[in-house]
């Protein structure tokens, strides 16, 4: 996965991936938590949490961007180098905090959540589509846990991290 279409392409399997396991789940499966863990409406409210940013910083201008945050002085990161990073991240420790962190209750209906999703996902795909090869790999976004990465390292980051939510829900 390299080039911005193929990046498009995996927000888009990552996001109906992850959908479709959701939607399989028993509306009790769905809305409990797992022991200590969250339950898969968390899951769910946690990636549009994550998400939703992401959509607003792509919509910013390139100018702004290096206003905000600055340019990149390396090259991006493959997406193999990125979940090595986001996945040691987290062996030491790293998990999400404030506005990441979903709500025990009162979450929206599964449906609503669900629709939300994968309409954050589209509008990502139409947002990246917009971006330049270059534009990619010359602005930074900060996150939470990797510091300052490329906007095609977000982009990756956010395929994985969907992935890596799916493979935490609970089993049907």
């Amino acid at each position: 996965m390299t080039t911005g279409t193929d990046i498009r392409l995996g927000i888009d399997k990552a996001f109906s991936d992850f959908a479709k396991a959701v939607a399989l789940l028993s509306d009790q499966v769905y809305a409990s938590p797992q022991g200590e863990k969250w339950s898969a409406a968390q899951h769910l409210d946690h990636l549009i949490r994550a998400t939703r940013p992401i959509c607003q910083a792509f919509s910013l201008p390139g100018f702004v961007l290096r206003i905000c945050f600055g340019k990149a002085n390396r090259v991006s990161r493959s997406y193999d180098d990125m979940v090595a990073r986001y996945t040691a991240k987290l062996s030491n420790g790293g998990r999400a905090g404030g506005r990441f962190v979903p709500p025990v209750k009162g979450l929206p209906a599964r449906d609503a959540q669900v629709s939300a999703f994968l309409h954050l996902g589209k509008k990502l795909q139409q947002k990246a589509a917009r971006c330049s090869e270059e534009k990619l790999d010359s602005y930074i976004l900060p996150h939470p846990l990797l510091g300052k990465i490329t906007l095609r390292e977000m982009l990756f980051f956010t395929i994985y991290h969907t992935r890596h939510h799916q493979q935490l829900l609970p089993q049907t």
